[in-house]
């Protein structure tokens, strides 16, 4: 079982940026493609972006195409959520995720394992 440990949230102005990280526990981290996801109050939660086991493919939810990017280093353990250009509306719990699964499948918040979640927001 893998255990995940989000970091890096705060509180940053509209244009600002901010760098999430989500550590991983276990042997196995480089067997999982990994996700970040995004919950705002009274909202559901959204998929935000995924890169696959080896890092070379990565997917983005149209409202963040251009502004996240998403990393991994499996040395470390860790999947990165880089955001820039941030607006208040990006507000949110960030949470991180794995899928022992080589095609991310967008429409699903599905996942086999999550981290708690780390709290970004963004003033106007």
């Amino acid at each position: 079982q893998v255990q995940l440990v989000e970091s890096g949230g705060g509180l940053v102005q509209a244009g600002g940026s901010l760098r999430l990280s989500c550590a991983a526990s276990g042997r196995t981290f480089s067997s999982y493609a990994m996700g970040w996801f995004r919950q705002a109050p009274g909202k559901e939660r959204d998929f935000v972006a995924a890169i696959s086991r080896s890092g070379g493919s990565t997917l983005y939810a149209d409202s963040v195409k251009g502004r996240f990017i998403i990393s991994r280093d499996n040395a470390k353990k860790t999947v990165y959520l880089q955001m820039n250009s941030l607006k208040p509306e990006d507000t949110a719990v960030y949470y991180c995720a794995g899928r022992a699964t080589t095609v991310w499948d967008t429409s699903t918040a599905e996942s086999d394992f999550w981290g708690q979640g780390t709290q970004v927001t963004v003033s106007s």
